[in-house]
């Protein structure tokens, strides 16, 4: 049975339902997971030549940080259900050649990877990555299907949606840990601007955007459908509201160690630990409980409904501050944690 599965990712809105789909699998055969993104060569574009010159900060941010950021969610996935992982990513023009290459090198026996075309691997568009890939391999691939050739449409969107942002966070809060971590052990001093934009990304998108829609339009929902979930509903909406009282014990120690230094480092370890545990309790039930729930209870109206509320997270309302503020910040926290 396979033993080693390399996932391909893009930025699209592919990779989280492949991610969904993968670890569960890998988790079943008891096989490890090697992430890999093949990102084309921005920086010979005239497009990256006139970034590097106005806005070099913003040109390191978009050539690694975004690579990270993709597969530091898809490590979060495979963390949380156990499974074993890896990732590497390279720079690309042929992405097809490029996954092959990793396949071959990284000794896997299995290439789970999805497509982007509508009516399934029996009418790959020719010329895709996915069907490159299986014209040239000489290792198995699996084409798992996407949600362009499903039904429920809504119900694939709106999941892969909550548990990429769910991934997002848990990203977020490991690279949290892991700098508290390297200030403990005396490896690093604790990079007080990188917390900082952390805890504003923690403050800004999770508790701003994504709890408040969890408890309008998901909670919501499958409350009006089953009463069974009723008292899980509650410690999960209780849990939102408190979110923010931790984030700020975060900001308020992280000042203390701004100002003080040395032994006010005790205190940031304590306030991350927190909401570290607590956000790992939290995430487990709505992943293992409230989705599951969901998937089950509720109905093609429900889950439109609940698509749409999350899908304006990106809608023009938001744009300036997702696209150029939480994306941009994002992927800046991944190259600068990475």
């Amino acid at each position: 049975m396979y033993k080693h599965l390399l996932v391909p990712l893009d930025g699209s809105g592919l990779a989280a339902e492949i991610v969904s789909q993968a670890v569960p699998f890998a988790a079943a055969l008891g096989a490890r997971i090697t992430f890999f993104t093949a990102q084309a060569d921005f920086g010979s574009t005239s497009d990256a030549a006139l970034l590097r010159t106005v806005a070099p900060g913003a040109y390191a941010d978009t050539i690694a940080g975004e690579a990270r950021g993709i597969l530091q969610k898809a490590e979060a996935a495979a963390t949380a259900r156990g499974v074993e992982c890896a990732s590497r990513a390279v720079v690309s023009d042929q992405p097809y050649a490029a996954i092959l290459a990793a396949a071959e090198a990284q000794g896997c026996d299995l290439i789970f990877m999805a497509s982007h075309g509508y009516k399934g691997v029996r009418s790959l568009v020719v010329g895709s990555q996915t069907q490159k890939v299986l014209a040239h391999t000489r290792i198995p691939v699996l084409v798992a299907s996407v949600e362009s050739n499903r039904q429920d449409r809504d119900r694939l969107a709106a999941l892969a949606i909550i548990q990429d942002e769910h991934r997002s966070l848990a990203a977020v809060v490991r690279g949290l840990l892991h700098l508290v971590d390297e200030a403990v052990q005396g490896r690093a001093r604790l990079d007080v601007a990188l917390v900082k934009s952390m805890l504003h990304y923690i403050d800004a998108f999770p508790e701003r955007l994504h709890h408040p829609k969890e408890d309008a339009y998901l909670f919501e929902r499958l409350s009006s459908r089953t009463s069974a979930f009723d008292e899980t509903l509650r410690k999960l909406h209780v849990e939102h509201a408190g979110n923010g009282a931790l984030v700020r014990q975060m900001e308020a120690a992280l000042d203390r160690y701004a100002r003080e230094e040395g032994g006010a480092l005790s205190g940031v370890v304590a306030a991350v630990n927190a909401f570290a545990d607590a956000q790992w309790e939290h995430m487990n039930l709505e992943e293992n409980t409230i989705l599951p729930a969901a998937r089950e209870h509720l109905t093609a109206e429900d889950w439109a409904a609940i698509h749409g509320a999350f899908l304006a997270n990106g809608d023009p309302r938001f744009d300036q501050d997702l696209e150029d503020g939480f994306k941009r910040l994002y992927s800046r926290i991944m190259n600068l944690a990475g």
